[in-house]
């Protein structure tokens, strides 16, 4: 589904904290969200609560771990499709059924679907892309990575 943007005060100065504290990482315990309860002066359901609000509204689309798949043997690979606006959702639905989809994101552009693979063996790349192009009947642009930067994120409190 696509998302209209949230109101600038959608998130408060806890909300924007919170973001911020869960760039650093998360402990991987029985209670994992404990250490950030007590970095914030909140409860552990308070940090649950917060999350969950957070990504029900759109400002967090995705909470989970990053893998990283090269690591592991993988690959990623960004790709990008030039997509009728009649057909934005039907193809968005259709790409997102792939379990290799990591993010996909509308943009205002020719391009105007973008999106990660992150496939357990490189030669799936073009195997994914291919079989999204047979189902779509678009192409696929391929865009391997071929250098990694991290640039952090915070959001101002």
């Amino acid at each position: 589904m696509r998302r209209t943007p949230l109101p600038p005060d959608a998130l408060d100065d806890i909300d924007r904290a919170l973001i911020n504290r869960l760039q650093d990482g998360i402990e991987l315990t029985s209670h994992p969200f404990a250490a950030i309860a007590a970095d914030l002066g909140l409860s552990e359901s308070e940090v649950v609560e917060r999350v969950a609000l957070m990504r029900e509204l759109g400002a967090i689309t995705r909470f989970g771990p990053f893998l990283d798949a090269k690591a592991m043997g993988g690959e990623f690979c960004l790709c990008a499709m030039e997509v009728p606006e009649a057909r934005f959702e039907e193809v968005m639905t259709l790409v997102n059924a792939h379990p290799e989809v990591a993010h996909n994101y509308e943009r205002i552009h020719r391009l105007n679907m973008w999106f990660v693979l992150a496939c357990d063996r490189p030669d799936d790349i073009d195997k994914t892309a291919d079989r999204i192009e047979a189902e779509t009947g678009l192409t696929v642009l391929r865009f391997p990575k071929l250098k990694e930067f991290y640039i952090g994120f915070r959001v101002n409190a």
